[in-house]
C-alpha cells in the first residue's frame, strides 16, 4: 500500500468510517468512497474531506482535487467483511471465468460453513409445457435450495432442500471480477 492509501485508511478509519474504495484517478482526482452501518449523509462526507485534506497536506501528497462520496445504491463488494456483511441481501456477482456459458449471476448472498459464499441464484423457472414462462421468484420470497447446486472452481456441493425451486452457485473471492449490491429503492 502506497504513502496516500496508508495516509487516506488511517484516517477515514480513525474516523470511525469504512473506505469502500480509493482511487487516484486521472488527473490528480483522489476519489474516496466512506461507509458505515448507519449509512452516509453529506455532512460526513465534508468532515472526512477536511480532515483528510489536512493529514494529505502534511504527509505531502500529490493530487489536485479530493472527492469523497458514499458508495452508493449499488455499493460494490470487495472485502470478505463485505460479503459477511451483506449476507441476505440480493446481489450481482461477474465470474472471472464462464460457468455454464455465463459470467454475470444475480441472487441472494448466503456465507458457506467452509468459508465460501454462496449465492442463491434469481432466475426464471423453466417454461412449462405450452411455452408460458413463470417470473422469477421476488426478493424476499421464500426460495427453496435445490439438490445440486452449482459450484465455481470444479468443486460440486451437495445442498439440503426441497424441490428444486432455486439453484445455488459456491464460489470464493478470487473467482469473483466484481459484486455489487443490487439497488433498492423504497418510495
Amino acid at each position: 500500500m502506497g504513502s496516500w492509501q496508508s495516509a487516506v485508511e488511517s484516517t477515514v478509519v480513525g474516523m470511525g468510517y469504512e473506505v469502500v474504495d480509493a482511487e487516484m484517478a486521472v488527473g490528480g482526482v483522489l476519489r474516496v468512497f466512506i461507509d458505515r452501518p448507519e449509512g452516509i449523509r453529506m455532512e460526513d462526507c465534508e468532515a472526512v474531506s477536511r480532515q483528510l485534506s489536512a493529514v494529505l497536506g502534511v504527509e505531502d501528497v500529490d493530487y489536485k482535487r479530493l472527492e469523497i462520496s458514499s458508495p452508493g445504491l449499488d455499493r460494490p463488494l470487495k472485502k470478505p467483511a463485505d460479503f459477511v456483511r451483506f449476507a441476505g441481501e440480493e446481489v450481482t456477482v461477474k465470474l472471472k471465468r464462464p460457468l455454464e456459458g455465463r459470467r454475470h449471476f444475480e441472487g441472494i448472498l448466503e456465507v458457506e460453513p467452509d468459508g465460501r459464499f454462496g449465492l442463491v441464484l434469481i432466475e426464471p423457472a423453466p417454461a412449462p409445457r405450452g411455452g408460458a414462462r413463470v417470473a422469477p421468484p421476488r426478493p424476499g420470497a421464500a426460495r427453496r435450495v435445490s439438490r445440486d447446486a452449482v459450484a465455481v472452481g470444479g468443486k460440486s456441493r451437495a445442498v439440503t432442500g426441497e424441490q428444486p425451486a432455486a439453484r445455488k452457485l459456491v464460489f470464493a473471492l478470487d473467482e469473483i471480477d466484481r459484486a455489487r449490491l443490487v439497488p433498492k429503492v423504497a418510495f
